[in-house]
């Protein structure tokens, strides 16, 4: 198929498959290896291929991450969200890495995203889907396969689990034994995501032991106190109605999935497998799976491996994607219209979301697709600061997310979520926010492996400005329902 082609060509293409059994073709040409017949993009050279196959086979047969049944929880709660019942809070780390691996990192970032999840709920009245860009995110896309310092060349870091990010041509080298490491940091990672959310941590009793050392003494501290205090009135009529932690366990567990951008191919395709209860395919690595910007050609590998895989699926969708490129891309994943299966995670700048969005929001509702809208603020509004460290604004982040409510609003459509690259650490990585983290003082924190995060004030700063407008939304739409009944 062409990139030339109309995506009105690829729909009737794709509608005779159907009407000669479109379910069984696709099945029957689909493997969790047939991606390898395919144009593939941003993946490594590895020099010694015999190596990397004896890391695949090590991999496949290794327990699975996440199980099936759990993906398929994920989706419903997604459909939810696609539905304006729910709300998708996503973040964490923008590259895990090897060297910053620890329990109080891995604590800290689920926390703050407890918090934001009161937060969000409090104001939108509604649940709140929390994922984490955790336990399997370490492959990133980079814009070269080179950089240059000091006039010395060698291959751009491709994220821990595929070479080191040292500038010295040994580390560079991509080294497969390195994925076998990111599995093992990931199954550690889950095992206490688990415990967390399962364990009593997340109780909803224990808010008030949720706020960050970092956090302490800021006007966010003292607003998430205020929400607490009057969650404690909340949860002490709950009691005296006879509804405790005991006897209402959502009230003392939670759930919680991960995800990560399935970049690397071989080892998304080793931890594939055929569940035993519904006999279909599972990318067994993270609940949920996307394709990045600079991945999602529609007959390219990473769709081609993603469409065949049953877990809830995103792609993320810069300024320059087309009407025809999305609708495309959403029939090649989603053929069926699985409400959950899709989420579109725009990136479009802070500049560009007013201008470019509304069309892509009719072109979806107008061929009736369901799909969950988020918004990731972080990866269009990068720049470089005078002292040369990446970092994004606060209020380029905020002014995006805005547009993206607004743009929402004005059409009619529900704002379902938001995708940050956040931590629980008290980085200096973003300038702005409340703290006033400024140009002249990156430096002081600056510890991402790849680009700049959010820290825990600035999010949580971000999670109260959007609950005012999820609460406003959820007062207009009230208002309208009322003035329809009368």
């Amino acid at each position: 198929m062409s990139a030339s082609e109309s995506y009105r060509e690829r729909r009737f293409t794709f509608r005779r498959r159907e009407m000669l059994g479109d379910e069984e073709y696709m099945s029957e040409n689909w493997s969790p290896d047939s991606w390898r017949s395919k144009p593939i993009h941003q993946v490594p050279t590895y020099p010694d291929p015999a190596k990397l196959t004896e890391v695949e086979e090590t991999l496949r047969n290794f327990p699975p991450l996440v199980f099936a049944g759990e993906a398929r929880r994920l989706k419903a709660a997604l459909a939810d969200v696609a539905e304006g019942k729910a709300f998708l809070l996503q973040g964490g780390d923008c590259a895990e890495s090897f060297g910053e691996f620890h329990a109080n990192t891995i604590r800290d970032t689920f926390r703050v995203l407890l918090q934001m999840a009161v937060v969000l709920t409090y104001g939108a009245a509604m649940p709140v889907v929390k994922v984490g860009r955790m336990a399997g995110q370490f492959a990133k896309p980079r814009s070269s396969d080179t950089e240059t310092i000091d006039g010395v060349t060698l291959p751009s870091y491709r994220g821990d689990n595929v070479n080191g990010s040292e500038f010295t041509a040994e580390a560079r080298v991509p080294d497969p034994q390195r994925m076998i490491r990111a599995y093992n940091q990931s199954a550690a990672t889950l095992n206490l995501l688990r415990a967390f959310a399962q364990g009593g941590y997340a109780d909803l009793h224990k808010v008030h032991q949720w706020t960050l050392g970092c956090v302490a003494g800021t006007l966010q501290a003292a607003r998430y106190q205020d929400l607490c205090n009057r969650l404690d009135e909340t949860l002490a009529f709950m009691e005296a109605c006879g509804m405790t932690s005991e006897t209402t366990p959502q009230l003392r567990e939670t759930d919680f999935f991960t995800s990560h951008e399935a970049l690397l191919l071989p080892y998304e395709q080793a931890l594939t497998r055929i569940d035993s209860t519904s006999g279909d395919w599972y990318d067994c690595s993270a609940h949920m799976l996307w394709i990045g910007e600079r991945t999602r050609q529609l007959d390219a590998a990473h769709v081609e491996f993603l469409r065949g895989v049953k877990n809830p699926l995103g792609f993320k969708a810069g300024p320059g994607v087309s009407a025809d490129e999305l609708l495309g891309l959403i029939e090649r994943l989603n053929p069926d219209n699985e409400p959950g299966r899709i989420t579109i995670i725009t990136r479009m700048g802070a500049s560009q979301v007013e201008a470019k969005l509304p069309g892509l929001l009719r072109a979806v509702r107008r061929e009736g697709r369901s799909v969950v809208w988020s918004c990731d603020p972080m990866h269009a509004n990068t720049i470089k600061a005078a002292s040369g460290y990446k970092t994004r604004l606060f209020d380029d982040i905020l002014a995006e997310v805005r547009a993206f409510f607004a743009v929402h609003k004005a059409e009619g459509s529900h704002a379902g979520g938001v995708h940050f690259e956040m931590t629980g650490q008290d980085v200096t990585e973003c300038v702005g926010g409340m703290t006033a983290i400024t140009e002249d003082i990156l430096g002081d924190r600056y510890h991402t492996a790849c680009d700049p995060r959010l820290n825990a004030t600035q999010v949580l700063e971000l999670a109260f400005l959007m609950a005012e407008q999820l609460k406003d939304e959820r007062v207009q739409a009230r208002a309208k329902a009322r003035a329809a009944g009368r």
